[in-house]
């Protein structure tokens, strides 16, 4: 609560002027009446109440009464959207009356759900553009029909953010702001099929084809009604969609991994590890005011592998580039690895992302020799040239394709006899339908392929579908696809949800991005025929693009051709459902992709970062935040004004330096390589209006003070800043100017740092429930430094206290609740 309602008129005045947390109406009344709390219970009340009967102390500011009935509906107050406001009424009666009834009532505003617990109604503010009165009456009566009735006035003020600052922390725990609690959901290795064992956590665990993978990443939660169907509103039970991107290989076996150099990998080493990539489907289900577990043997739950079969659709299924000793027609593939960041359709389809792929593939020296120049050019641009792959898989000592086509080398007379083009048929984006674990997932190669870190979809009815993907590598680049098909809302409901994904994802035009000086930028069309051939270089020859399908499997290529805009390790899309404007985090670079003379005006720092060591790291280290806005506000514009809504910076190193510290960062809302990036559902207030944008970070540079955190923002808009120039300087002290676009600096009332999680982790994946009172995080590879006789971390086990020397750590989902019922972040 903010203060007690003034009878003469209100002034708002500046409502971002305070960067302390607002004090909450609940505890303002506790303070002010000494009443006993009464916390949101359940859900499904009407807004007018028949209570039980009850009498607790009148108040003595709002008494209506007879005869014989004295009623109070409390005091005027206010708060802010997304708090829980909790109503107290009272009654008392005369002598020889006998209370027979009372009710709440809204009589005014946004209309809300008020839940009652005897004299009590309790609801959560709703979305406000501006300071908003909801006005609610309280009436009794007695057994002789007499009766009175009371009003209260509750201002409502625009959603801000709601919590105090976590610090800085390197304990092996997740850090959450005081007010809200941690729960821990599903963790590697717990079983999603009946009959499948309890992990022992020793490393002598298999069947990972039915248990939760490892480095869990992106997620999303798929609403399921109690009768088992698809219901997006749904608060209670859903489908945890989770992705599986890599390995802590040394926590997985008994004593790490064999070594490779003594002799090949062991079959039932390579197996575990190959299903421990993926995606996994889990039900989650809320026993009861948000008390969450997940269901071990839900017919939902699912693990999508690298062996699971799949369809390839779009531009270049059935290229001859695509063609495999799994399938000659180019139109099928098995399975999906490194899956980083998702992207959710608005068909409730999940769109998972297959990044850092190419590492994963072996080529003999004796290859080169059998392949063509344009090849070789394509295979080096992707990075396929491994001489063992990553966990050398395909050493294993069997013909088994589950290890061998991780060898690309050229061995048969035909691309049919071997796995030459196993590595065209990853970095696409892959459609999966969560509700229908039978379903064969879709790669979509319209969206084109590189290595993806996110796809986020922007549907607006009448409009084409836009899907925003960055391409995890430093100097690499933003793209769009646009479909053809204007999106129609009736395809949001579909039965046959990969249908939909085949009219929106298989037909349309890919994009790259150019981000000019000026803070405009353009769409550059990825179609055959626009594209120009891509001079010789070096050793390499002219790349001459054969067709459509050409330019989709080596993107990269293409977008060089066009001159597209390199970027500072291009991650996670966002969009605000409010605006339109997409955010993109630019994790970081270093001074050989970002030299002092290699800036531009949307990559535009270059300086040191220094080391509690003594080191300095140049180049970007902490990265940024861009941001665009489409002209006219439609997907399928070409042109867009973009600028820089906030750069990471160390707050100790550089507490004023504007070169640097460009967003006015302090130690309670510094952060460093940002990578994850979600707003909050537009299903509940912190995503309506101002949607709260949360910050995920995989940072190697300020963990010497504190680990991987998430933070809550309030954001502004594309051109809320204005010009900038920053002074740039290298490791020998020479300086070179750099003018770009700059967002409005930070404020605490609009940058927050909300959790901190344990040692040696990265935040990864968030999704909220619809109703906004629960957010889930992943947490990924924790102790990632340690090995299996000397952890560094014990997470997720340290959570709840001490733990054993002993105990491995374990990447996990956490869901996190407001002690009060409330919003997440309000």
């Amino acid at each position: 609560m903010t203060g007690i309602l003034p009878p003469n008129g209100y002034t708002d005045g500046d409502v971002d002027t305070n960067p302390t947390t607002q004090i909450s109406l609940e505890a303002l009344a506790e303070a002010r009446y000494s009443r006993r709390q009464a916390l949101l219970r359940g859900a499904g009340a009407t807004t007018m109440a028949v209570l039980g009967t009850g009498v607790i102390a009148a108040c003595d500011d709002k008494d209506i009464s007879n005869s014989t009935l004295v009623v109070s509906a409390g005091d005027n107050a206010a708060t802010s959207a997304g708090r829980v406001v909790v109503l107290t009424g009272s009654v008392t009666a005369g002598d020889n009356t006998t209370v027979s009834s009372s009710a709440w009532a809204q009589n005014s505003g946004p209309d809300v759900e008020l839940t009652v617990d005897g004299l009590t109604a309790t609801f959560i503010a709703p979305a406000v553009e501006t300071a908003t009165d909801l006005t609610f009456g309280f009436a009794a009566s007695n057994a002789d029909g007499e009766g009175a009735s009371a009003t209260t006035t509750i201002r409502v003020s625009p959603a801000a953010l709601g919590f105090t600052a976590v610090a800085h922390s390197l304990e092996d725990i997740a850090v959450v702001p005081a007010g809200y609690s941690v729960t821990v959901m599903t963790r590697l290795g717990d079983p999603l099929a009946a009959g499948v064992s309890a992990y022992a956590n020793d490393g002598t665990d298999g069947n990972f084809a039915q248990r939760i993978g490892d480095h869990g990443d992106a997620l999303h939660f798929f609403g399921l009604s109690a009768a088992g169907s698809r219901d997006d509103s749904s608060s209670a039970r859903g489908l945890m969609v989770q992705n599986h991107e890599n390995l802590s290989t040394q926590y997985l076996h008994p004593n790490g991994p064999t070594n490779v150099s003594t002799g090949p990998r062991p079959a039932d080493e390579a197996k575990k590890e190959i299903e421990a990539h993926g995606v996994s489907v889990s039900e989650y289900l809320d026993g009861g005011d948000r008390t969450w577990s997940y269901v071990a043997d839900s017919s939902f739950n699912r693990r999508i592998t690298p062996m699971t079969p799949m369809t390839i659709r779009g531009p270049a299924a059935g290229s001859a580039m695509l063609v495999t000793a799994y399938s000659s027609t180019g139109d099928a593939g098995r399975g999906t690895i490194n899956n980083c960041a998702n992207g959710i359709s608005g068909w409730a389809t999940n769109l998972t992302c297959e990044e850092n792929w190419a590492g994963y593939f072996r080529r003999d020296a004796a290859d080169d020799a059998l392949r063509t120049g344009s090849e070789l050019r394509a295979l080096a641009r992707y990075g396929v040239t491994s001489r063992t792959g990553n966990y050398a898989w395909s050493t294993v000592a069997s013909t088994d394709a589950m290890y061998q086509k991780w060898n690309a080398t050229i061995s048969g007379a035909s691309a049919a006899d071997d796995y030459r083009y196993e590595p065209n048929q990853y970095g696409w984006v892959v459609e999966i339908d969560p509700y229908n674990p039978a379903s064969a997932p879709r790669k979509r190669t319209a969206l084109g392929r590189c290595g993806h870190e996110g796809a986020f979809t922007r549907i607006a009815e009448g409009q084409p579908v836009g899907v925003y993907m960055g391409d995890d590598s430093r100097g690499e680049y933003l793209y769009k696809y646009v479909s053809n098909a204007a999106f129609d809302a009736a395809d949001a409901d579909a039965s046959d949800r990969l249908a939909v994904g085949d009219k929106y994802l298989d037909n349309g035009t890919l994009y790259v991005a150019r981000f000019n000086e000026d803070g405009t930028g353009e769409w550059l069309p990825l179609t055959f025929g626009q594209v120009p051939n891509l001079p010789a270089t070096g050793t390499y020859p002219e790349y001459v693009f054969a067709d459509q399908a050409d330019i989709l499997i080596n993107t990269r290529l293409a977008a060089d051709a066009l001159g597209a805009t390199p970027m500072d390790r291009p991650e996670w899309t966002a969009g605000n459902p409010v605006t339109g404007e997409i955010y993109l985090t630019l994790t970081n670079s270093n001074a050989s992709k970002r030299p002092l003379n290699g800036t531009d005006a949307a990559n535009p720092r270059h300086y040191g970062d220094p080391k509690l060591s003594g080191s300095t790291s140049y180049g970007n280290p902490n990265g940024h935040i861009i941001r665009l806005r489409e002209d006219g506000d439609s997907t399928a514009a070409t042109t867009f004004a973009w600028d820089i809504y906030l750069f990471g910076a160390d707050a100790t190193d550089y507490p004023a330096d504007a070169n640097v510290n460009v967003s006015g960062l302090t130690t309670s809302n510094d952060f460093s390589s940002p990578d994850g990036l979600y707003f909050s559902r537009d299903t509940n207030p912190a995503g309506e209006i101002n949607p709260v944008l949360w910050i995920e970070t995989d940072d190697g540079a300020l963990t010497d003070r504190t680990n991987c955190m998430l933070l809550a923002a309030l954001p502004g808009h594309v051109g809320d800043g204005g010009a900038k120039t920053l002074t740039n300087r290298d490791s020998n002290g020479a300086t070179a100017q750099q003018a770009t676009f700059a967002g409005a600096a930070a404020t605490a009332a609009s940058l927050r740092r909300f959790l901190v999680g344990p040692v040696q982790c990265e935040i990864t994946g968030i999704d909220m429930t619809p109703d906004g009172r629960t957010l889930f995080v992943g947490i990924q590879h924790p102790g990632e430094r340690g090995n299996a006789a000397a952890p560094t971390s014990h997470w997720p086990d340290s959570q709840g206290g001490s733990a054993a020397a002993t105990v491995r750590p374990r990447s996990a989902i956490i869901a996190i609740t407001k002690d009060d019922g409330g919003i997440i972040g309000l």
